[in-house]
């Protein structure tokens, strides 16, 4: 049997006609929390570790938009069915973004500020966690294409600000579509 393997970093976004968005309790994701505290849904966002070895201080994520990540899939199954062999790739964008300048994107797109308070790293956190897409390019002919911060931000944006009036986080878990 043969397969293909495909490793998400962050996958991030939503559906660019706002029908499906990500939402989960708890939620764990970064993006979903920025913009939660944006839109008033929760108090702050916390920054675990602000004395990370990179620009800002805070923790490097490579974000992939969920659209690029099907695109993925379509691949993959391109190359079983043309009889390619067995890999793991991973998918991403090959750069990261920090906690700090997903904050700031939030805050721009949004234009509403993000509460945010410094609390400790996380053990274990790495301070900069990036994918190397090159062989997700050279053997499925895939690259991340909607997977900028603020594709990521405005798609999400969109979804969380439709799919939010009148839910309580509590409602939300079972509002996934």
């Amino acid at each position: 049997m043969r397969s293909v393997a495909l490793r998400y970093f962050n996958a991030a976004g939503a559906d660019f006609e706002g029908e499906i968005g990500e939402c989960h309790e708890p939620e764990t994701h970064l993006v979903p929390l920025v913009l939660g505290a944006a839109l008033g849904q929760r108090p702050r966002i916390d920054i675990y570790g602000t004395d990370y070895p990179t620009p800002d201080g805070t923790a490097i994520r490579d974000y992939v938009h969920v659209h690029d990540l099907a695109i993925a899939h379509l691949c993959a199954l391109e190359r079983l069915r043309a009889g390619g062999a067995s890999i793991a790739v991973n998918l991403g964008t090959g750069s990261g973004r920090s906690v700090r300048e997903v904050i700031a994107a939030a805050e721009a797109i949004s234009g509403r500020k993000v509460p945010a308070q410094a609390a400790p790293r996380r053990p274990g956190d790495p301070p900069a966690l990036v994918a190397d897409p090159s062989l997700a390019a050279e053997s499925l002919g895939w690259r991340a294409s909607h997977s900028d911060l603020d594709t990521i931000i405005r798609t999400s944006l969109a979804w969380h600000t439709r799919h939010s009036s009148g839910l309580t986080r509590t409602s939300w878990a079972g509002h996934q579509r």
